[in-house]
Parts: structure tokens; sequence; C-alpha cells
């Protein structure tokens, strides 16, 4: 599961800091209108609610079948099915593309973010490698890059990907939180909530940023502001929720406790089954 598929929505109070602490994609959420707007058709989807984005991934899906080799096609039918969570189903539409656009950097970086998502790590790694340009780099691949690497354990060089993606797209809010949430990882709290709050005050920020930020203030035992934040884009009720929900996994999960702990001989990978990437 990642914390915001589409436009952002809220999650089941007791997935919200796990799903925080995974959402480290290099790019911002799949927007519908983007869809749309690939293909060049005026249709959108009847609603955002799961059954509007249904019938609009199939009418995606019959045009795909007519038109297999079509890029962009191929793209927006790939975007509305990870839109719904079907990342599996997305990173097979992708793969077929990829087969036969091998030198295409935007199919390639399509693809790889998307077997990220599906919990392929090594190979979305081993696929945005090669999306990747030294010469001209492109922030949100390499972002994604770094967020692998988190995911795999590897925070320090996550962290130099996320280093390299600010000085192409400086200040960009999806990468600093990225990176505050690696510095999380790597149990520096106090670095990891500067970060954040650089990332939640930046114009372009999103609901993520702003809940991510309110995740380690939880870490960090700042539960009264962690809530605050968090309620500025969810019901008061919402956030006391939520908030309490992150506080009850730290009691009880000595993985996230370990986060709290400076000093601990070793950063250890989280492992957290979120169903999805």
């Amino acid at each position: 599961m990642r914390i915001f598929g589409g436009r952002p929505r809220v999650l089941d109070p007791l997935m919200l800091g796990v799903a925080a602490m995974l959402a480290l994609s290099g790019c911002k959420p799949v927007d519908m209108d983007t869809i749309t707007g690939s293909i060049g058709s005026p249709s959108q989807p009847a609603s955002s609610s799961p059954e509007g984005l249904r019938q609009f991934s199939e009418k995606l899906r019959q045009r795909y079948e007519q038109h297999p080799d079509d890029k962009a096609t191929a793209m927006a039918y790939a975007k509305s099915l990870r839109a719904r969570d079907l990342n599996e189903q997305a990173a097979a539409v992708l793969q077929n593309l990829a087969i036969k656009n091998s030198r295409d950097r935007e199919v390639l970086a399509a693809y790889g973010k998307t077997l990220a998502d599906a919990g392929q790590l090594q190979r979305a790694q081993s696929v945005l490698e090669q999306a990747d340009s030294p010469d001209n780099p492109n922030w949100s691949v390499v972002s994604a890059r770094g967020s692998i690497s988190d995911q795999l354990g590897d925070h320090a060089a996550a962290q130099a990907y996320y280093d390299t993606a600010l000085k192409i797209s400086p200040g960009e809010p999806s990468v600093l939180s990225n990176l505050g949430l690696s510095y999380a990882l790597s149990r520096d709290l106090p670095r990891a909530e500067n970060v954040l709050r650089e990332a939640a005050a930046s114009p372009k920020a999103d609901m993520r940023e702003r809940q991510n930020l309110a995740l380690v203030l939880a870490l960090e035992g700042k539960f009264a502001e962690a809530e605050q934040v968090s309620a500025r884009d969810l019901p008061p009720q919402q956030a006391r929720e939520n908030i309490a929900a992150i506080r009850q996994m730290i009691s009880q999960s000595n993985p996230w406790r370990d986060i709290q702990t400076p000093n601990a001989r070793k950063p250890r990978r989280i492992n957290l089954d979120t169903t999805a990437g």
C-alpha cells in the first residue's frame, strides 16, 4: 500500500504510520487528469470513487487492447491501474511496452517505479538504472532509486541519491520528504524533523509531506504538535485517531522503538508488510 494513490486519500488509522514510512516514491501521486491528458481524450472518470476509477480503467483497457503498441495509451492504462493499486497488472503492461521501447527513458522510468510499487525492488532498481542518465538526469528517477535503497536498508546510498535529486530540483518537497524519512530510518530524528519541516513548508507540498512530518513528530514524542500538523488536512477526530494509532504502534513494535534509539549499534531494516509497495 502506498500512502496515497491517485489524489490524496485518508488511510485507515492503523495503517497510516506504516504506509508513511514506506511511501518513499520518487514522484507525486498519480493524477487522473494526467492520465486523460496524456492520451488527448476529453473523457474523465465518472468519479474518484473505486467504482468510477474501475469503469474509467476499463475504458482504457479496451483502448489498450485495440492499440497495444501505442505508447500514450499503454502509459495511460498503466497509470489508471496504479491509481487503483493494481501495481502488478500495471507492471505487466509497462513491461510489454518497455520490450518494444527499450531505450525510451520515460517508459523505463514508469516501469521501474511501478515495479517498486509492486514490491519488486531489485528489478525496479535495475530498470531505473537504465532510465537514469548521468548526462541528463531526471530528479524523480534519481529520487525513486533512493527510495528503493531505503526500502532495501541502505540509507546512506539512499541519502546520496536524494542529495543528487535536490541538486537537480532544489527544494522539491517530495524529495525532501523522502530524505527526511530516510534520516528517520537512520535514527536521526532531529535532522528528519528539520528536513520534513522544510518539505511541508514548500508551496508545492501536499498532504503527504505534512503527514510524514506528523509521523516524525510523533516518533519524537511531540504528539500534540503531530496532531496539529495532521489536522491541517484531516478532520480533527481523524487526526487524533491517526496519531493515537502511531503512538500505539510505537509502543508495541520493537523496530519502531529502535528508531527512537539514536545510539543503537546499527540501523535495522523495518520489514513491514503493507500488501503493496
